[in-house]
């Protein structure tokens, strides 16, 4: 693989064993940071972005099935160079990354960027409300942060039922979501925030609270 062959030889094996460590050892790593990787990359994803999206899904789950993790970062920044290209057609595609090696660090980027990006565009909504009551925790985290960039287009409707749908999930991740979901919301409505978070007090969980009020207290 082309990619590889540019990655390796920055890697550094006591950077990776920290690395690993940082991400409870879930993954392997080479011990690349994130500047050397995309200085890297670079050319490497240009290349990949000139074909049609057939080729650049091949390369993508080529990246998905290298042992080491900064394989799956690279994907994810070739995937949200390509969110523009996406339809409904690729949902199915991009929850089945999200479920393959998941962890915070590539499911965050696959649900806020290219998840949101077709949700926003072609109206699929609905397909959010099946996942967030998904029994795989970050299907649900997917539906609950897809709106993070989305600003004044927020449904603020829909965050607040997820809200209350996964309010009592004893889940880190998924609490955590929810926070982290309310507190990017409340840059454009703090009030409505404060409202909803006082409201519904007992509904959710105090990390909750205390993300989704950072900003607004």
């Amino acid at each position: 693989m082309l990619i590889r062959e540019v990655l390796e030889p920055l890697g550094d094996p006591e950077r990776a064993d920290k690395m690993a460590a940082y991400m409870k050892d879930h993954f392997d790593y080479l011990g690349v940071m994130s500047g050397p990787r995309r200085e890297a990359q670079r050319e490497f994803l240009n290349l990949a972005t000139k074909g049609p999206m057939e080729d650049v899904w091949e390369v993508i789950f080529q990246c998905w099935e290298q042992p080491e993790r900064e394989f799956q970062y690279v994907g994810c920044d070739l995937l949200r160079k390509n969110t523009q290209r996406l339809s409904p057609a690729d949902l199915p595609t991009l929850k089945r990354l999200i479920q393959t090696k998941s962890w915070w660090d590539t499911v965050d980027g696959i649900a806020s960027h290219a998840v949101g990006e077709v949700v926003l565009r072609f109206d699929q909504g609905a397909l959010m409300d099946q996942w967030i009551k998904s029994d795989d925790i970050w299907i649900a985290r997917s539906a609950i942060i897809h709106q993070l960039f989305y600003k004044k287009q927020v449904d603020a409707d829909r965050l607040f039922e997820y809200c209350l749908i996964r309010g009592d999930d004893k889940e880190f991740f998924i609490r955590k979501a929810l926070g982290w979901a309310l507190r990017q919301y409340s840059r454009v409505d703090p009030e409505g925030v404060r409202a909803f978070v006082a409201e519904h007090a007992d509904d959710l969980s105090g990390l909750t609270k205390r993300e989704a009020l950072k900003h607004v207290l």
